[in-house]
């Protein structure tokens, strides 16, 4: 049976209120990850307009990824990026390990960062490993794809960091490495979601092709807090 979808329409909050409520930087009605584990933050499901004074109080406020924000964004907080995406849910995927898939750990940190540099995924810290588990291939020694989990609410685990090398792309192993994420999560009870930018075709195509469907249009915004005075 799915796990009930209430959850995910604030997710990042759902994440940092429930299972990761232990490493949550909170203030009143916003909380986030600690800053070098990862930029995304929430308001809560119901804010009222104090929620901004609340996750101005925030550490890194001031270059932080509200994901999903349940207010207008105050004037006087600097947008510097938006980026509407897809969440997609793992509706219908064929959930295997992967012969060749790795567990990735602390002493494999600066080659996950190289290889997140050259590919550009998405947002990704030298502490993101914190949030869960995470996979990778190797060829002749070299880290050439790898991919993992990110946000965790209840029944929920966020795929996410799907990358590959130029040298293996196309050869199949990102699609292997979600299949074997996915079915890890699911070996502890829950259903796999991901986030996926909207203008990024190739990777929905993918997603879809492995059988995640889409559940709703969501929005990430970089901001800035106002400077205090301002």
């Amino acid at each position: 049976m799915r796990a009930p979808q209430g959850g995910l329409d604030n997710p990042a909050w759902s994440a940092l209120t429930g299972p990761h409520a232990h490493i949550a930087e909170r203030e009143g009605q916003a909380a986030r990850y600690p800053v070098g584990v990862s930029v995304f933050a929430a308001l809560a499901d119901d804010p009222d307009e104090t929620a901004w004074s609340d996750a101005a109080r925030l550490p890194g406020s001031d270059a932080m990824v509200l994901v999903a924000p349940r207010l207008p964004i105050p004037p006087n907080w600097e947008i510097r990026l938006r980026v509407p995406s897809l969440q997609m849910i793992a509706d219908d995927v064929d959930a295997e390990p992967d012969r060749e898939g790795i567990a990735l750990g602390p002493t494999d940190v600066a080659e996950m960062l190289d290889l997140v540099a050259r590919t550009r995924p998405g947002p990704f810290l030298a502490r993101a490993i914190e949030l869960g588990n995470y996979l990778g291939i190797r060829r002749d020694g070299a880290l050439v794809a790898m991919a993992g989990e990110r946000l965790r609410l209840d029944g929920w685990t966020e795929v996410s960091a799907v990358c590959t090398a130029d040298t293996v792309r196309g050869t199949g192993l990102a699609s292997r490495l979600v299949r074997a994420v996915v079915a890890g999560i699911r070996e502890r009870g829950d259903e796999a979601l991901l986030h996926v930018a909207s203008t990024n075709a190739g990777a929905i195509r993918l997603y879809r092709t492995l059988g995640f469907v889409e559940r709703r249009e969501i929005e990430f915004v970089l901001v800035g807090a106002p400077v205090s005075g301002s």
